[in-house]
């Protein structure tokens, strides 16, 4: 059975930081292409990091220069470093394979505001 936790996400200021983790099971995690997600209120879910099992990354424009992406084949998790947050970061994120396989897990919140 397949399971994808997030957590880490939570109210900053702009400008602040937070970074994301995603502990992932059910499935051989260090294979395949890992994603970061995020659907803000109104809005499709939209991919905005990409990681690939060798460990090249790639980002939404929304993002580049600000985010980093990583992941720990040991530990079956992958990260998310956010830096520079800015309001319209502002949405649930969740972690999943790149394209979306598996349902959806519970996400967390990033509320960027002052």
């Amino acid at each position: 059975q397949v399971q994808l936790v997030e957590s880490g996400g939570g109210l900053v200021q702009p400008g602040g930081s937070l970074r994301l983790s995603c502990a992932a099971s059910g499935f051989i995690f260090s294979i395949y292409t890992m994603g970061w997600y995020r659907q803000a209120p109104g809005k499709e879910r939209e991919l905005v990091a990409t990681i690939i099992n060798d460990g090249r990354t790639n980002y939404a424009d929304s993002v580049k220069g600000r985010y980093t992406i990583s992941r720990d084949n040991a530990k079956n998790t992958v990260y998310l470093q956010m830096n520079g947050l800015k309001p319209e970061d502002t949405a649930v994120y969740y972690c999943n394979r790149v394209p979306q396989r598996y349902a959806w897990g519970q996400g967390t919140q990033v509320t960027v505001s002052s």
